[in-house]
Formats: C-alpha cells, structure tokens, sequence
C-alpha cells in the first residue's frame, strides 16, 4: 500500500517498571537487554519500541498476555508515563506536553474504546454519547446532533432513550464506539474492543468496524491478541513479545514471511488464504471492468472471504475499491490454487 505521512511515530519507547528505572536506562544507554532487566530487579514492559502509523491506516498491535501490547497503547497517550523516548504526534512530541496540553489532546484528538464499556449506568445512550462533548464544553444543541449523527452511524438510531442495563452487550459496544467518535478524534485507540463478546457478536462488530472505517478513514491502533481478528482487519500488523516489536508487516508479510522463529510459531496454524487479500491476487482488470453484472469483491477481502463466491458457474469475480471502482478481476483457478498451497 501506499502510504501517507505518519500521524503518530515512536522512537525508542521504553516503559520499565521498577524503583531508578530512568537512571538504570540511562547507565545501559537505551540498550538493556530483557534478561540485564530482570537482573535489576526491573519489568521492561515496553522495550526499545520503534513504529509508525500512517493516516488512515488500521494499524493492529498483537501478542499474548503480557506482552505489553495494552501498556504500549497506554503510553502513546500518556495515560500510562513512558520512562523514555520520544512520541510525535502530527510532529508534537508528547512526551514533553503538559498535563493541561494532553488533557486537550485527548478531549480534541484522540478517542478511545476499551474492553470494557465503562458506560456511565444513570445514563440514556444518547447523554453517554453526549457525554465527553458536554465535559468540552459544547452547546447543547450542538452535541446532541453529533451523538445522534453517531448513534445513527453505529445502528443504534431506536434506542437513543434505553440505558445501559437495557442494551445487548454487542450494543453496549456500539454506544462506546459512538461515544469516542463523537469528538470526531483524529487518532483512535481500540484496546481489545470485541474480545469480551460472544464469537458471533464479535464477528458482526467486525464487520460494523470494517464499515465504519471504510466511512470515516481514521488513524487507527487496534489491540488484540486474536490473530484471525488481526488480519481481518489490519493495514500492517506489529507482533509483540516481551515488551518489544518483533516484526511490523502487512498480514500478507507477517504470514508469508515470519521475520523470527516466535513470528513462524504465532503464525503456524493459519492458512495463507485467511491473509492474502484480494490485491494481492487479483489480475488486471482489461476487458472485464465494463462486465457491471459480474458479482464484485471488495479488494480488502481475503481469499477465504471471496472463495465461497465462486459457484459452479461463476470463474471471475470482479475487485472493487472502496469507492466501487474494479481495480481487478479475481480468478476462480488463482482462488483454488492458493487454497490448495495454503
């Protein structure tokens, strides 16, 4: 893909838990290994983190427990203290903002959504919405609109006047997306918003999510430890272990080329056609852009996803942006091969 410039950069992150953690780094020169940490007394819980995340882009952070994925996502908003490097969002270091500069950077700019809903009970869907509109001091009037504008993106345009306790837990997760587009932020932070649904639920947020940003196109950073959620969504994927970045790549990549024997291990039990897209398969368009009646795919669609479309009489499917437009033509015996491989 091609990319835009960063929205958000990290350069040399580190997050160590311990007492004279900053002086310990300092002593090492930034270049402490997981073991010189543990030999401190110290918990590197992010390491030495080095990353970009272009506009527009879903951008999925992934490791097991304890891999320091939620901690990371913490400390690009400063809601949990780095101990060192540098920040940079839209060029701004964060990590040398005041407290009153975050606090305007997270109510103006970022959103965030978290495992669980933190709904506020007392409140209707519509006031939880309103709610971090009405703490930035936004005329009533104003706010109302934009939640119901919200509330209406996310399906949930009949229950404006239900409270939480009244609402499914898949439309509990909904009011929480609602409520951090709201302030229509320019980075949204996801720390494992679907992993507390049923599988059937959690697919269909998946799917609400796909549509979302296919509207809205924000800078995302997604956590998950799912990694059939991972590629589903991804733009590029960065796997964690032990507090540090092991590999940054497209599903595509991380799947196809493991860059370490944890990469190859983590990535062992999936089959190719679950991370190769659409794109990447799919041959030129020629002729067969005009063939309107042909059945389309979208060109984020892995070649799971298309491969059921292939009926007995059907060969090619068209590939469409998201705007509509065919960028390509996807072949049944291109579909069967990877399949075969994979």
């Amino acid at each position: 893909m091609v990319h835009s410039p960063p929205k958000l950069v990290c350069r040399n992150v580190w997050k160590i838990f311990g007492a004279r953690a900053s002086e310990f780094l300092q002593s090492v020169q930034g270049k402490a290994t997981a073991d010189d940490l543990r030999r401190a007394g110290l918990v590197g819980a992010v390491r030495d983190v080095n990353l970009e995340v272009h506009e527009g882009e879903i951008f999925v952070i992934m490791g097991l427990s304890g891999s320091g994925k939620s901690t990371l996502v913490r400390c690009l908003s400063r809601l949990v203290e780095p101990t060192a490097g540098e920040i940079l969002f839209n060029g701004e270091n964060l990590l040398k903002a005041s407290e009153a500069r975050m606090i305007e950077i997270r109510r103006h700019q970022m959103g965030m959504v978290f495992q669980h809903f933190a709904l506020l009970p007392h409140l209707t869907v519509l006031a939880n919405v309103t709610f971090p509109l009405e703490v930035q001091g936004v005329d009533r009037e104003l706010r109302e609109a934009r939640a119901r504008k919200m509330i209406e993106l996310v399906g949930l345009s009949d229950k404006e006047n239900f409270f939480p306790r009244e609402l499914s837990g898949g439309q509990q997760q909904r009011v929480g997306i609602a409520r951090s587009l709201a302030v229509e932020p320019e980075l949204w932070f996801l720390d494992e918003p679907f992993s507390a649904l049923d599988p059937l639920i959690r697919r269909e947020m998946q799917d609400e999510f796909i549509r979302l940003q296919s509207l809205l196109k924000k800078t995302i950073v997604f956590i998950t430890h799912d990694f059939d959620e991972a590629i589903r969504l991804a733009d590029r994927i960065a796997i964690m272990k032990d507090g540090a970045i092991v590999q940054v790549g497209t599903p595509e990549e991380i799947v196809l080329s493991p860059a370490t024997p944890y990469v190859a291990e983590f990535t062992r039990n999936v089959t190719k056609a679950k991370a190769v897209r659409a794109a990447s398969v799919m041959r030129p368009a020629d002729g067969w852009a005009q063939q309107g009646a042909m059945a389309s795919v979208p060109s984020r669609a892995t070649v799971a996803e298309t491969a059921p479309l292939f009926g007995d009489a059907v060969e090619r499917l068209r590939v469409v942006d998201a705007e509509g437009a065919t960028v390509g033509i996807l072949e049944r015996s291109d579909v069967v091969d990877l399949m075969m491989r994979g």
